[in-house]
């Protein structure tokens, strides 16, 4: 285990979902390197470890991306066994395929370990299947917040045909409204806004595409939120009738 860096997914907040090769990982840092949105009930698995925060978050001081491989690389190099906990997975929008690959070039070891991806986790909360067989035939997770600032391709995500999960998209609902509305996709598809998914204070707000930002506003969503956008996101259950959901998925 002597220098080697283990980038580690902590999933989307609750602890209970942590994988137990992350368990195993933390039980035997030397040090670990914390994200702001990592449960810190998860340390609990590493209480010899030397614990450093190096969050990152829109909107907020945030440690330096080229700080933080410093960071790895000199306690690698001291022999130490590092976790780099990250909220989610690590290689979903969470900079672990980069940071694998500057560690690399630098002849450290490098483990990844995969953790519960946020829009997975707050959907499933939700009682929304991202797929469903008849309704969704896949899923496409993008995020809304790009590093030069530029936008997607929302013409082609509002035609793929698929489930429709954006992540730091709060910022960006009137863009994401209009953008997905002038490609084609109905002003009435489902969409559930979710903040804080998988903790006990989650909370969702049913909308469709051309109320969201509105919905939102009265709702006062707040990040981190994901958007889960696409039929099954209409999935509402009512006394004696099934998920409209499921009602679709047997047309």
């Amino acid at each position: 285990m002597n220098a080697k860096v283990w980038l580690v997914g902590a999933g989307p907040g609750d602890p209970e979902l942590l994988t137990l090769k992350a368990v195993r990982a933390l039980g035997e840092a030397d040090v670990v390197l914390i994200d702001d949105l990592v449960n810190t009930a998860v340390l609990e698995h590493c209480p010899d470890a030397r614990i450093i925060a190096v969050g990152k978050r829109g909107g907020c001081r945030s440690t330096p991306q080229a700080f933080i491989h410093r960071l790895m690389l000199r306690y690698a190099r001291q022999g130490k066994c590092v976790v780099r906990l990250k909220g989610g997975d690590p290689c979903i929008f969470g900079r672990g395929g980069e940071e694998a690959q500057w560690l690399r070039e630098h002849g450290v070891e490098v483990e990844l370990v995969n953790g519960i991806t946020a829009g997975l986790a707050g959907a499933t909360q939700c009682d929304i299947p991202l797929t469903l067989r008849g309704v969704a035939r896949g899923v496409t997770l993008v995020t809304a917040h790009t590093q030069d600032g530029s936008s997607l391709n929302w013409q082609a995500l509002a035609q793929s045909g698929t489930t429709l999960v954006v992540y730091m998209g709060v910022a960006k609902l009137s863009e994401i409204r209009e953008q997905l509305l002038a490609g084609g996709l109905a002003a009435n598809t489902p969409v559930a806004m979710i903040e804080n998914a998988s903790l006990p204070h989650q909370r969702d707000c049913r909308s469709d595409l051309a109320s969201m930002e509105a919905d939102a506003g009265t709702f006062q969503l707040k990040s981190p939120a994901i958007l889960v956008i696409g039929a099954v996101a209409g999935a509402t259950e009512c006394a004696g009738s099934q998920p409209s959901w499921v009602q679709a998925s047997a047309l």
